[in-house]
């Protein structure tokens, strides 16, 4: 990543390709250096000239933003750790006995609940300077069940939706579309989704969703009518998360919040 804002500060063109795709389109390879990964790799750039564009780094607010979301998903992770040990271990020992190791847990906890909110403060700080990213921000909280960290992590990695065109490129890139999987009439799979994902996005809209079951009278009418015809709870629950993430992609391309007409249907 460093590697590629050097080029784009002296505008040399780019492409950011993964791995896993420049090596499936090799085919068969047996061995593998640094000489003949660059071979593969320059193969693989004049093989496929005609079809790529150069790739545009987001801005540097949604950079900003994309690091200040990791690092407070590491330091939450740390915090959950602590409080999840403290917890046993207050369960099971004995208070007197254990006051150090008690105090400097609770010590641990404290000072990464201060961190988090640090982080906070400063992605709040972000949003607040940058008019496009806090309207969209804005669009987005509008949807029943998509919370605050949901949506800066999907202005953050959609480069404030200027990096898919729409939602479906976007569902396929957090693991949420459907693929087919049958070929003639010998095989017939289920369609399911791939496991090519970004997990932490999957998991967010997959808590998004659940949550708008809960709160949204449309959602839990629509996921309770599919449970009641037997439909598979999973598969449920994911096109409730295709459904949030398009109305996501449709109040920022309207510039308008997202308005419930169930509650004004006669």
């Amino acid at each position: 990543m460093v590697f590629s804002v050097y080029l784009a500060s002296k505008n040399i063109p780019f492409l950011l390709v993964a791995g896993l795709e420049i090596k499936q389109s090799l085919g068969i390879v047996r061995g593998k250096n640094d000489k003949a990964d660059a071979k593969n790799i320059a193969k693989y750039g004049h093989r496929m000239r005609d079809e790529i564009t150069p790739t545009k780094l987001s801005s540097d607010d949604e950079l900003s933003l994309k690091r200040l979301l990791s690092l407070r998903e590491r330091l939450v992770k740390q915090r959950s750790g602590y409080k999840a040990s403290l917890k046993e271990q207050k369960r099971v020992l004995v208070q007197k006995d254990n006051k150090t190791l008690f105090s400097t847990q609770e010590k641990m906890i404290c000072y990464l609940t201060k961190q988090i909110d640090e982080v906070e403060k400063e992605m709040n700080e972000i949003m607040n300077k940058n008019e496009s990213m806090l309207k969209n921000y804005e669009l987005l909280r509008s949807i029943n069940g998509v919370g605050p960290q949901t949506a800066l992590f999907i202005i953050a990695y959609t480069a404030n939706f200027t990096k898919f065109k729409n939602y479906r490129k976007f569902a396929s890139y957090c693991g949420i579309a459907p693929f087919q999987n049958q070929s003639g009439t010998s095989i017939r799979g289920k369609t399911k989704v791939s496991n090519l994902a970004n997990k932490k996005i999957k998991s967010l809209l997959d808590m998004s969703a659940k949550s708008s079951i809960q709160h949204n009278t449309e959602m839990k009418l629509y996921y309770e009518k599919r449970i009641a015809k037997s439909k598979n709870k999973m598969s449920t629950i994911n096109i409730i998360r295709n459904k949030l993430l398009s109305r996501m992609f449709a109040v920022v391309n309207r510039n308008e919040p997202y308005v419930d007409t169930l509650k004004y249907a006669a």
